[in-house]
């Protein structure tokens, strides 16, 4: 498995892919509204990454970059097997990984300079992104999309889409460089575990899961498979308590909305969190919400 995330024209996303997927992916591009691939690590570095264009009966242009554009390069590549070989060993970062690739620049304009934010706005704007990086779903645009619609006010908008770009890709690489040094198991990997296992039983288990409780429910049934028997989730505001150190509340319940079956994923639900590891408060009551606490709440980014 290469841990990256591969983006393509047609708006698909795919993460953590084996070579042989990232292969068929090359060998697929070429035709209408699929041209294309992005490729970036997991968990993403900004303005590093590798990426092809191709149409059919023409050869491959590659392109990387490792900073800003002058770090910019391209490469015209004959076939679609160097071209994943190469993608699958800079995903691995061997050393050498484009040995023999000829590369030029690709002639990327300078960036003009992003004037500083005053001391008030930049603290405030900080602030929600370290929480939105804490919570630990969002990726570098969703961040610096909310940095720039933080403080909006009476049309007012004082943090612009570059000087938001460059506070979210800032705090971004401090949060990547502190997960480097979890070595450990974290809470939030045994729930993704635990969801990932009661979804393929026929639940549908979704984290960060629509706005609130009440929408959450009136939209988690089109979420997963035609024949789940339940579902269980948590929303982003309950994201948001976890991430503060609160614990983390899950909403569960049955398709078929009768209080024995949601009493039943309830039970399925809470033996999948223990089985993962995960301190589990809940009374057997189906009215009432599961309770993750204490939680040790450090979700991995991807982006």
């Amino acid at each position: 498995m290469l841990d990256i995330k591969v983006e393509t024209e047609n708006w698909q996303t795919h993460i953590r892919v084996t070579e042989q997927a990232l292969s068929d992916l090359v060998h697929r591009i070429g035709g209408e509204d699929d041209h294309f691939l992005v490729v970036q690590r997991i968990p993403d570095v900004p303005g590093t990454y590798v990426q092809v264009w191709h149409e059919h009966g023409g050869d491959y242009q590659m392109e990387r970059r490792s900073g800003g554009p002058a770090t910019h390069r391209r490469a015209m590549i004959g076939t679609p097997e160097r071209v994943a070989g190469l993608m699958a060993r800079w995903a691995r970062a061997e050393p050498e990984w484009d040995a023999g690739v000829e590369w030029e620049d690709a002639g990327m304009p300078e960036e003009a300079p992003v004037p500083d934010l005053p001391a008030a706005v930049r603290e405030q704007v900080e602030e929600q992104v370290r929480l939105l990086l804490r919570c630990g779903y969002g990726t570098v645009d969703d961040l610096a999309e909310a940095a720039e619609e933080y403080l909006v006010a009476d049309g007012v908008r004082p943090v612009t889409p570059e000087q938001a770009r460059q506070v979210a890709e800032r705090l971004w690489l401090e949060r990547v460089e502190k997960q480097r040094q979890w070595s450990d198991t974290t809470d939030a990997d045994r729930l993704e575990r635990a969801f990932a296992a009661l979804d393929e039983r026929g639940i549908t288990a979704r984290e960060h899961f629509s706005c609130c409780r009440s929408c959450g429910l009136g939209e988690i049934r089109a979420a997963g498979r035609e024949d789940a028997r339940g579902f269980v989730f948590f929303h982003t505001q309950c994201t948001q308590g976890a991430a503060a150190g609160h614990g983390l509340s899950l909403y569960y319940g049955g398709f078929d909305e009768s209080a024995e079956t949601t009493t039943a994923v309830g039970r399925e639900v809470v033996a999948a969190l223990r089985e993962a590891g995960l301190a589990v408060e809940w009374d057997g009551s189906p009215d009432r919400a599961i309770e993750l606490s204490p939680l040790d709440w450090r979700k991995r980014l991807v982006g």
